[in-house]
């Protein structure tokens, strides 16, 4: 019986987490930055191209490929908070002129995984 108790619990868990990130991402799918010590952070990508239109207001920095940041942060071509700062100044700037933007607080974007 407590087998089958675990296993029940088990797939419940395993559900739920399915559930959670299925609504968190709205069934769009995600890329993930690497987010240093404060977590990763789920980026939609589609989102981000629909709602800029011009793919030169990020990759004008950052290279269009796959790994493109890690790569810079390898070489040591991006300086501290680089992709952070891009990202979170330009949900600033939006909010500041009344737009719908996306988050600007460090626990709104960064997930740790405990």
């Amino acid at each position: 019986m407590k087998i089958f108790t675990v296993v029940i619990c088990s797939v419940m868990l395993i559900a739920a987490f399915a559930l959670a990130e299925n609504v968190q991402n709205n069934g769009e799918s995600m890329m993930t930055i690497n987010g240093g010590s404060r977590g990763e952070v789920p980026f939609p990508h589609e989102k981000h191209q629909q709602v800029l239109g011009d793919c030169n207001h990020c990759h004008n920095i950052f290279p269009q490929e796959a790994g493109a940041i890690e790569k810079l942060n390898a070489d040591g071509t991006l300086s501290s908070k680089q992709v952070m700062n891009q990202c979170k100044g330009c949900h600033k700037t939006l909010k500041d002129a009344g737009k719908t933007t996306g988050p600007t607080k460090c626990g709104d974007c960064h997930i740790r995984k405990d």
